[in-house]
């Protein structure tokens, strides 16, 4: 009799030690299938999310001060969850133009040439600088100027030449950008080497909706586009993101509020991003920069991804910004 309990009791401890081993080590495969946030270590913003085949890439601002702001770095993976750093991509080795601030890339494929755009030299009046493009075989580079200066230097309608976006909307290449309160829209040509004009004979036209500071992004979904920019000061916790739909991608924007911004007990000034669908599903996910908590340095600025939802009008839902991050999920093609 004591001998069966006793064998009873043993069999009983080893089944609750092995189901709370199989419960911790379940804990422990959620934990490590989710990115965290920050997604990778190191000062990172304004960070342009994209898929090239099966490999998620994110190209940043090495945010530093302007001086020491001279490199992009990028970042791979097959998941969400483990990234792979890329150093010094494109720097002002290589952009004989640009002697201080690269900023802000956008990046794009076409013709099994990979494309970053970028801002150089906080550009001002009558100075040198605004809108670079470069040009790789490869999405991680090494990169090349493609033009030996700037593809947009002066400054046109207030728009400061910095923070592009280039849109390929059914095999025409928009550019989207602007700072200092002003968006403008260019169409490029074939090898992005120029611009050219619209039917009506614009190059440039304005389409900066209420309370546009910097950052535009668009994306198209279910025959809408869906506008985007950066609001507030991006040193300070209030920066933001906005955004506007429209059955045009050049508008007419009308502003329907925010729907990414700081939690106080997360991290401050949560804006200047971009957007991830993933190919076959329903899964928008927002890649932006934030500031730690209690972090009051303007540059000290981190690369976040959460996700991004709809209502049932197609409306953006507000953005939950999170230390856990999304869930590891591949892509399949």
């Amino acid at each position: 009799m004591k001998q069966s309990f006793l064998k009873t009791s043993v069999c009983a401890f080893a089944t609750a030690a092995l189901c709370w081993s199989c419960g911790q080590k379940q804990q422990h495969e959620e934990a490590v299938a989710m990115s965290g946030n920050p997604v990778f270590e190191g000062w990172y913003a304004d960070p342009e999310g994209i898929i090239y085949g099966d490999t998620y890439w994110i190209y940043p601002t090495y945010s530093d001060k302007y001086e020491k702001q001279t490199f992009f770095d990028c970042f791979s993976s097959k998941d969400l969850v483990n990234w792979t750093k890329h150093a010094s991509i494109l720097d002002t080795a290589e952009v004989k133009w640009a002697k201080k601030a690269m900023w802000a890339p956008a990046v794009i494929s076409k013709n099994g040439k990979y494309y970053l755009f970028f801002g150089a030299n906080d550009v001002h009046e009558g100075e040198i600088g605004g809108i670079g493009v470069a040009v790789a075989d490869r999405p991680e580079g090494p990169y090349k100027d493609l033009l030996g200066k700037p593809l947009i230097n002066d400054i046109v309608n207030g728009a400061q030449p910095i923070d592009q976006f280039v849109y390929n909307d059914n095999g025409s290449y928009y550019m989207f950008y602007g700072g200092w309160g002003h968006c403008n829209v260019v169409k490029l040509n074939d090898d992005f080497t120029g611009l050219i004009p619209f039917e009506d004979g614009e190059v440039y036209k304005e389409i900066t909706p209420e309370n546009y500071v910097e950052g535009p992004f668009l994306f198209k979904k279910d025959g809408k586009y869906y506008f985007m920019w950066s609001e507030g000061g991006w040193t300070g916790p209030d920066y933001c993101v906005a955004y506007a739909m429209a059955d045009s991608p050049f508008g007419p924007f009308k502003r329907i509020g925010k729907i990414l911004q700081q939690d106080p007990e997360i991290g401050t000034g949560a804006g200047h991003h971009s957007v991830i669908h993933v190919p076959g599903t329903d899964d928008y996910y927002i890649v932006y920069h934030r500031h730690p908590l209690g972090d009051k340095d303007g540059n000290h600025r981190v690369t976040c991804i959460d996700k991004m939802t709809f209502d049932e009008k197609g409306r953006i839902n507000p953005v939950t910004i999170t230390f856990e991050g999304v869930h590891k999920q591949t892509i399949k093609r």
